[in-house]
């Protein structure tokens, strides 16, 4: 797949992060990954980010990296692309994108580097020296400390053929609206706020007409009919469940820290399909917030 094949895979449809699975040492499960992305797969999400936030990249040490994007490549080839996650420093980032290149991903999303600001100079040589380190496509992420410049991004579009997209995590309306403007159809946009289907509309208004959705993992079925609602305009539907399931969900997710991936991981084993636990430094939810996510489930009716 060519970047700009990738990049028009993007450009509609559900998009989603499968998460990572562990055992109860919490040791990379291989085949309980594959298995989880050939549960998935048939739903239609266009693209899967292997690795990515939702997938605890941040927890992964380069050799599970390496394993993650193998078996998502190996299980999804034909089928799914698989856009890998990539991040920290640039060396690290660039040893993180070549190696999933080598494993068979057919993008790259650049996470935010690390803990510190950055000039918009400094992350234009960053994620420039990542496009050039692959041939495959690269999906910068705006969020954290990597918050990019409508000037910076025309500027790597320009110098790198393979920078094919866009993806929000900050919200700034004002911003959002000048890198739509200044990047026109060059790339592919992508709403990357937690929880992504509480902001759909507005970033659909924004000109951002996909996002990728974590509660994909564990309500796939409700996770398509919202965003295929979303793009028929819809909105009796989408409404209705922004009311009866994602803001009572965002009510239990907000009772604790990190908790966007942590009740991933639990929806999943609610529906029997469990990643096993979240890695510290993220903490699994407490029996009273999995009966309460247990009964928003329940009401939603078989997946």
């Amino acid at each position: 797949m060519t970047p700009q094949e990738l990049k028009q895979a993007m450009s509609s449809g559900l998009l989603s992060f499968p998460l990572t699975d562990f055992g109860a040492d919490l040791q990379f499960d291989p085949r309980g990954y594959a298995q989880r992305l050939e549960w998935l797969m048939p739903y239609g999400a266009t693209v899967l980010f292997a690795a990515g936030g939702t997938g605890e990249f941040f927890s992964l040490e380069p050799t599970e990296f390496s394993q993650v994007i193998k078996v998502a490549s190996e299980t999804c080839r034909g089928q799914v692309p698989i856009v890998a996650g990539a991040g920290g420093g640039t060396t690290l980032a660039i040893k993180y994108a070549q190696e999933a290149e080598k494993a068979g991903a057919q993008g790259i999303l650049l996470l935010p580097h690390y803990l510190t600001e950055a000039t918009q100079e400094g992350l234009f040589q960053h994620a420039k020296a990542v496009c050039d380190s692959v041939k495959i496509g690269v999906i910068v992420y705006n969020r954290g400390a990597s918050r990019y410049s409508p000037e910076t991004l025309q500027r790597l579009v320009d110098a790198c053929p393979n920078m094919i997209g866009y993806k929000d995590g900050v919200g700034d309306i004002e911003k959002m609206v000048g890198v739509r403007r200044a990047l026109g159809d060059r790339v592919a946009y992508l709403g990357g706020l937690p929880t992504a289907e509480v902001y759909a509309s507005a970033y659909a208004a924004l000109g951002v007409p996909v996002y990728s959705s974590a509660v994909f993992n564990f309500i796939p079925r409700t996770a398509m009919d919202f965003y295929n609602a979303l793009a028929a305009g819809d909105t009796a539907t989408t409404n209705r469940l922004i009311d009866e399931f994602f803001l009572p969900y965002l009510a239990i997710r907000n009772r604790g820290e990190g908790y966007a991936v942590s009740i991933v991981k639990a929806g999943a084993t609610l529906v029997g399909h469990s990643a096993g636990p979240v890695r510290p430094p993220l903490s699994d939810l407490q029996a009273a917030e999995v009966d309460a996510l247990q009964a928003l489930i329940t009401k939603l009716g078989p997946q």
